[in-house]
């Protein structure tokens, strides 16, 4: 009974780490768009500060030194650190440079925080107990801000009533991590990882509900601008050719 709890509980970590590898480069669309316009726009930069620093987190309480047997928890979350880092790196590229210089500052104060945070567990405190419950404690308060950093593009949602900068797939896989980690947790019961996945899984509904139900204002606001930028377009090239007229009479 133990050995088929402990395989379903591996076989649902191995696809909570696949689901959690897509939730990591769901926002390829949007950093391909930013790359292309050379700005990042409207774009908000709270996502990936908290998943940078949640996935540091996660990694260190998932090492043996701190909780042993937590293979999957260290190899997906050391992988979306990773990817973090390349996101973060080109949002500061292409940042106006007072957004560069406060996301820079956050940047250095989360790598300041887990290097501590790292030094303090590993030399003062001695049982894997005691380190798990301490990294573990603060590891929810990280997973909490990193499913709740959409709440400032989930505002500009509502104000705008558009959501063509909350990305569809972020939160759709958002949704299935919180899912397939809450059922890992629960499985065997690990409270530090149920607890903000479980209400990972409610914030991310949320985001989809949002997504529902501006999702037609957001193509009719975009058919609009096209519309007017087509429209602008012929005015434009007809002024044009009447000063070249104009320009000509006045020649003769």
């Amino acid at each position: 009974m133990v050995f088929n709890k402990e395989m379903a509980r591996f076989a649902v970590g191995v696809i909570g780490n696949f689901i959690s590898l897509v939730l990591f480069l769901s926002p390829l669309p949007t950093f391909v768009r930013i790359w292309k316009k050379k700005s990042v726009e409207q774009f908000s930069p709270a996502p990936y500060l908290a998943t940078f620093v949640n996935c540091g987190l996660w990694v260190l309480y998932g090492i043996p030194l701190v909780h042993p047997h937590s293979i999957l928890v260290v190899t997906i979350n050391g992988t979306g650190l990773a990817i973090e880092v390349v996101y973060l790196t080109l949002f500061l590229l292409y940042s106006e440079r007072n957004k560069r210089m406060k996301v820079s500052l956050i940047i250095v104060g989360e790598i300041i925080f887990l290097a501590s945070l790292a030094i303090i567990v590993l030399t003062l405190v001695q049982t894997h107990k005691k380190r798990s419950t301490i990294v573990g404690s603060i590891c929810i308060a990280g997973n909490i801000l990193m499913y709740a950093s959409p709440l400032a593009v989930m505002k500009l949602v509502i104000t705008s009533k558009s959501v063509e900068f909350m990305p569809f797939f972020l939160s759709l896989f958002s949704v299935l991590n919180g899912v397939s980690w809450t059922t890992y947790a629960l499985i065997r019961l690990d409270a530090f990882i149920l607890v903000p996945n479980s209400m990972g899984t409610a914030l991310g509904l949320a985001q989809l509900l949002l997504y529902a139900m501006y999702y037609k204002s957001t193509k009719r606001q975009n058919a609009e601008r096209q519309a007017q930028g087509e429209m602008g377009l012929p005015e434009k090239t007809v002024s044009g050719v009447a000063q070249k007229k104009m320009s000509n009479n006045a020649r003769i």
